[in-house]
């Protein structure tokens, strides 16, 4: 069976997801990992430093303005599993609004960011990228603290980097996530309504700073 954005959707529904060998690879695989990373988003840490970055404000933060450039930019690297059809079934999930993407600008510079996909109260969590300091910190802080003002309830990452466990991420089993995946589903959320907040909300709002 040939992957569509319909199936892509499906996968995520119960709790499966896409990636290929190599960015050259037209072979895709389901993935289904018996330890699942995921973000608490109540538990999120914000270091010392990575506060002082924020509230120098030295960065842009919008949504959704160049989710082809995020997808491009997490896949801009020597290995990738973003081939050609997964970029485009992606970019098709964001056209039907599916997807979404959180972009960090320096000036007119898309310099990090992540992107994802959203069905009921969960946020599937694809990639990340980052072209200056902190710049993916920065984007998943912002992304923490939509989620929450959107009423989201599971931030899944599907593995655990130790950058990831840095700030806050944790491995739960495929059955606890399961469990949390199907509350979600039940849910609703919304991810563009939120406005923008200013680093001081963000990191006022967001409870573990050390």
């Amino acid at each position: 069976m040939s992957l569509t954005p319909e199936l892509l959707l499906h996968g995520y529904s119960i709790g499966i997801f896409p990636m290929a060998e190599h960015r050259e690879d037209p072979d895709i695989f389901w993935v289904d990992p018996k330890r699942r990373g995921v973000f608490p988003l109540d538990r999120f840490h914000i270091s010392r430093s990575l506060a002082r970055r924020l509230k120098k404000a030295q960065y842009r933060i919008d949504i959704n303005t160049d989710f082809a450039g995020v997808v491009d930019g997490c896949a801009d690297r020597t290995e990738t599993w973003i081939n050609g059809e997964i970029r485009a079934h992606y970019l098709s999930l964001f056209d039907s609004g599916h997807a979404h993407s959180l972009e960090v600008w320096d000036g007119d510079e898309l310099v990090g960011g992540v992107y994802g996909v959203v069905l009921g109260a969960a946020f599937f969590g694809e990639s990340m990228f980052s072209r200056r300091t902190d710049a993916s910190k920065i984007a998943l802080a912002y992304l923490v603290d939509r989620l929450r003002q959107g009423g989201f309830t599971l931030f899944d990452t599907q593995f655990v980097t130790d950058h990831l466990a840095s700030l806050g991420a944790e491995e739960i089993s495929r059955a606890s996530y399961h469990r949390k995946l199907r509350d979600a589903l039940m849910r609703q959320s919304d991810f563009t309504g939120p406005a923008v907040p200013t680093p001081q909300d963000v990191i006022q709002r967001i409870t573990q700073i050390s």
